[in-house]
């Protein structure tokens, strides 16, 4: 789709699953609401499934103007190629000029489909979008108001930010967590439009015979207090004392990914760029260096304590209390506190 002499609007894909939105979608509509008043364009979200029309009401208290919905039983379970059919057929009808997903399994999924469908590029794992200007160093030709797409890149070593000038939509999948959620406003207006899409047989070809769900084990998005490990723990059975710790304080367990990597402790518990983004009152880093990648899921909390050996660790310049010094024998000496304290 090209571009020029366009004004279209911000979309949102309202992620829905048994009748419920995905939390990162309210946190989109934050971000989005904020770049269609940039743009001066409206602000739209695309609510596909069966039975979820009361849901654009939630949509509309957090920030969009319009909530194009799709009812139809095919869309009642997630399936990859209705819900593509249903963005494309959007897409094409409705001419946007920025889709955002949430960067969740059904968000990666589904995202990839529309771009190839679009032919437009995509930025996955976003930790921020900007409305900008870009000047083609080759041409010295200036596109104004692009969506900057601004993303960890090359191990998380530098902040790329990345343009889309020719093909539209512009497309990002952003991570949970990474935009801040405003408060709803239930006195907004909106309008519901009723859309209706037609499938093809070969849209319809994979069936859903059965359904598993398994629960999060761990919280990390909504925990107060984390105690998070890293790879100067050490150990598996080390890390016991980042248990011990999160217990006594009754906080959440976190970790970072050389942790996760070192099988010192599951997936589920990864803080940072490629686990959950975190802003919780109280912080504990214990072995962690600090990669940039750590820091962009958990720089935003209230207060951030840090213990590592290193004084030079990247993690004190984001902590707002340092303890330079052995782990093992910190960890401990703050437990026996917080216990003589509690007693």
């Amino acid at each position: 789709m090209n571009h020029r002499h366009y004004q279209g609007e911000v979309w949102v894909f309202a992620e829905q699953e048994d009748e419920h939105l995905s939390e990162v979608v309210l946190e989109l509509c934050t971000k989005a609401r904020q770049l269609a008043d940039q743009l001066q364009v409206p602000m739209a979200a695309v609510l596909a499934g069966w039975n979820v029309r009361e849901l654009s009401y939630r949509l509309i208290a957090h920030g969009a103007d319009k909530v194009y919905h799709v009812h139809h039983t095919e869309l009642e379970y997630y399936r990859t190629l209705p819900y593509a059919r249903v963005l494309t057929t959007l897409i094409e009808k409705q001419q946007p000029q920025i889709v955002i997903f949430g960067a969740t399994p059904l968000g990666r999924d589904l995202a990839p489909r529309i771009a190839s469908a679009m032919r437009c590029g995509l930025t996955a794992d976003c930790t921020d979008l900007e409305i900008g200007d870009y000047t083609d160093p080759k041409t010295k030709e200036t596109h104004r108001n692009l969506l900057l797409q601004i993303r960890p890149a090359f191990g998380g070593n530098i902040i790329a930010t990345i343009v889309n000038p020719e093909r539209w939509p512009q497309m990002a999948t952003v991570r949970e967590g990474v935009m801040r959620l405003n408060p709803p406003d239930p006195k907004r207006s909106g309008k519901i439009i009723d859309e209706t899409v037609q499938f093809t047989p070969a849209d319809l070809s994979v069936q859903l015979i059965e359904r598993h769900r398994e629960p999060r084990k761990v919280n990390l998005k909504t925990a107060r207090t984390i105690v998070a490990g890293g790879g100067g723990v050490g150990s598996r059975e080390n890390f016991q004392l980042i248990r011990d710790l999160a217990a006594a304080i009754g906080g959440a367990v976190g970790a970072s990914r050389a942790a996760v990597d070192g099988g010192f402790i599951g997936k589920e518990h990864q803080v940072g760029q490629t686990g959950t983004t975190v802003r919780p009152a109280l912080y504990i880093a214990a072995g962690i260096s600090g990669a940039v990648q750590h820091r962009a899921g958990m720089e935003e909390s209230a207060k951030i304590i840090a213990i590592n050996w290193d004084k030079e660790a990247p993690i004190f310049s984001v902590a707002h209390y340092g303890i330079v010094g052995d782990l093992n024998k910190i960890i401990p000496m703050m437990i026996k506190a917080i216990k003589e304290r509690a007693s």
